[in-house]
């Protein structure tokens, strides 16, 4: 599966990418089967919305939370069925997120593809979501254990808050650091808790390491919001395959955008203020150059690699093995994408 192990031209450092297509070939056949069942759920829907689903789902990509899942589990026991039906279960709540963030940012392309609501219309796009959501709560209630579906059930709740709060401060310019990254650990770290925290728990792991790959998960997760935060900023296009520039025109304030408008040179403060609330269409490029220059950029890339440090200490619990090394792997590579901004 080269979705698995395609790591275009991000990568940053030769070694980096080695071990982390190494990471992803270690769990290959577990990412085989999830990658097939998840292909398999579009037949569970009617055959006129089947279509539909299997082109959302189907679009491939990192599948980084069924990663962790997997990892996680064999960080913590042996990789089971158990394992590969969580993994679906979490990218199947990914994707109806990503096709719900399409339509509020008006997103044309995903993953070099046109996305959902640029094929259909966000009418379509909204319910389609909507199944996809539904259809994976749905089959967490095939577990026997009912905390699986309680964990489930709660990252997805945070997921769309984390959503609803952050679209409702868009252009809020008093939005405070601490708010920003409430919506981020909500938003996008409640996943990849979640994907941590089910690996160790079906392995039947320790409430100690199960909190400690938890923990793994929302720091890592939070790193990698912000990563993705700046990568909307300074990225390329046609090296990420998706649409780029939509959260400065769509008025979410990112770290980067935040820790400008701490800025203590006010002439710099409210040229900023201006390009966000006035110019939001038009003045990508100034902002840019803004936040090179000032060192908010800067300081927004340090915050994360920070993050990605503390995910990697709270692995320090967990024995050590081959699965573990791949947890500590992926936030190598995560460390190595933020320096090549």
């Amino acid at each position: 599966m080269k979705n698995f192990t395609k790591l275009r031209n991000l990568t940053a450092g030769v070694d980096a990418a080695v071990t982390f297509k190494q990471t992803f070939d270690l769990i290959n056949p577990h990412l085989y089967s999830v990658e097939e069942r998840i292909r398999q759920q579009a037949r569970a829907f009617d055959p006129a919305v089947e279509g539909y689903i299997a082109y959302a789902i189907n679009s491939g990509g990192k599948r980084l939370r069924p990663a962790l899942a997997l990892l996680a589990g064999g960080a913590t026991g042996k990789i089971t069925s158990g394992h590969v039906d969580v993994a679906v279960i979490l990218e199947l709540i990914h994707v109806a997120t990503l096709v719900h963030d399409d339509i509020m940012d008006g997103a044309e392309t995903r993953r070099e593809q046109p996305t959902v609501n640029a094929k259909w219309g966000n009418s379509l796009s909204v319910l389609l979501g909507d199944c996809l959501f539904a259809h994976a709560l749905r089959l967490s209630t095939n577990f026997s254990n009912n905390e699986i579906c309680r964990i489930v059930s709660e990252s997805s709740a945070e997921v769309c808050t984390g959503e609803i709060i952050q679209t409702q401060r868009r252009f809020d310019l008093n939005l405070s650091l601490a708010d920003y990254y409430k919506i981020i650990e909500m938003k996008t770290a409640a996943l990849f808790a979640a994907a941590c925290e089910l690996g160790a728990f079906i392995s039947e792991a320790s409430p100690e390491i199960i909190g400690s790959l938890k923990t793994f998960g929302a720091r890592l997760g939070t790193a990698y919001q912000i990563y993705d935060d700046i990568l909307d900023i300074a990225g390329d296009e046609e090296e990420v395959g998706k649409t780029l520039g939509t959260d400065f025109q769509k008025g979410k304030l990112t770290l980067p955008v935040l820790l400008l408008l701490q800025s203590n040179d006010d002439a710099l403060r409210n040229r900023a203020r201006e390009l966000l609330l006035h110019e939001h269409n038009s003045g990508r490029e100034e902002l840019t150059a803004l936040l090179k220059s000032s060192g908010a950029m800067r300081s927004a890339i340090d915050t994360a690699k920070r993050m990605v440090g503390e995910a990697r200490t709270a692995l320090d619990p967990v024995p050590a093995n081959k699965y573990r090394n791949g947890l500590v792997a992926i936030t190598g590579h995560l460390d190595h994408l933020l320096g090549g901004f």
